[in-house]
């Protein structure tokens, strides 16, 4: 493993320093990646690798974090590839904190190995978990103070109220709120909220505090940005980690680079307007 500063102080720097809440999602289909990387990877995870290298270094300086998703290279046999990616990003781009998009979890001592492949064997900054096991399926991670611990809360998907929105009396997405917060003793705790329910960003951010949140569903999602901030972001403007994936990545399949630095520009440009907009005064700017 790298040393390197704690994920939560590297957030807070990319948030006030580069004036940056955008995330980009390393999605890789490998399907609709241009071809020339395909004839010029000698497989499909290197492919995948170069793609996901060049859309990095295109965007790096709009972004707060990103956020590769474990299952887009698994699928292609690109375990070892997502592991040069996290350390090029490391070395190449320093300060940039990576989340790995896993959503793991399992009994304690299973949550013990995820946690070690996450933060031992990929040497990513943060990863997502799964909290549905209880609190002993999270605690292997929170061993790790200086990595981020994002736990899903309110996801962005259509089919997730089915769980998290019950029982009406006390939603599930609340006591899982309720519980970051406790577990967040050494502030490296973060939620994923979706930016698809407004009204249950608002609940999660009254319940929470300042604690920061990943907000996926911008894009092609639908996720509306003014209701994001005006509902979820923290005194100071920040607190949010707002992730754009097939939006960035695909904005122009012939020239994926030139597309992407747009696309992010322009995500960055949104939201600082709308910063302006809803509170001047506490704007990221």
């Amino acid at each position: 493993m790298t040393a390197r500063i704690p994920f939560r102080d590297q957030l807070l720097a990319r948030w006030h320093n580069q004036q940056t809440l955008l995330c980009v999602g390393l999605d890789p289909a490998p399907e609709r990646i241009p071809e020339a990387y395909r004839i010029a990877g000698a497989n499909k995870g290197d492919a995948v690798l170069g793609f996901c290298c060049d859309i990095v270094d295109a965007t790096a300086e709009t972004v707060c974090a990103f956020k590769p998703q474990i299952a887009y290279f698994a699928a292609a046999g690109a375990e070892s590839q997502l592991a040069e990616l996290i350390s090029y990003i490391h070395h190449r781009h320093p300060g940039i904190p990576v989340i790995l998009d896993a959503k793991r979890n399992d009994i304690g001592s299973t949550a013990e190995r995820y946690a070690i492949e996450a933060f031992q064997r990929f040497d990513a900054d943060a990863v997502t978990v799964n909290p549905y096991l209880g609190e002993e399926s999270v605690k292997p991670y929170l061993a790790y103070p200086d990595r981020g611990t994002i736990v899903l809360c309110r996801t962005s998907n259509p089919d997730s109220g089915w769980i998290q929105m019950h029982p009406p009396e006390d939603p599930v997405y609340l006591r899982v709120a309720r519980a970051a917060r406790q577990w967040n003793t050494d502030g490296n705790v973060m939620l994923v909220a979706g930016a698809t329910y407004p009204e249950e960003l608002a609940a999660i951010r009254a319940e929470v505090g300042d604690m920061a949140l990943l907000v996926p569903g911008i894009g092609a999602q639908g996720g509306d940005l003014r209701a994001v901030l005006t509902q979820a972001a923290t005194a100071d403007g920040c607190g949010l980690v707002i992730n754009a994936s097939r939006a960035v990545l695909y904005a122009d399949p012939d020239d994926p680079a030139t597309g992407a630095v747009a696309a992010a520009q322009d995500l960055v440009a949104q939201i600082r307007k709308l910063q302006l907009e809803i509170a001047p005064d506490r704007a990221v700017v």
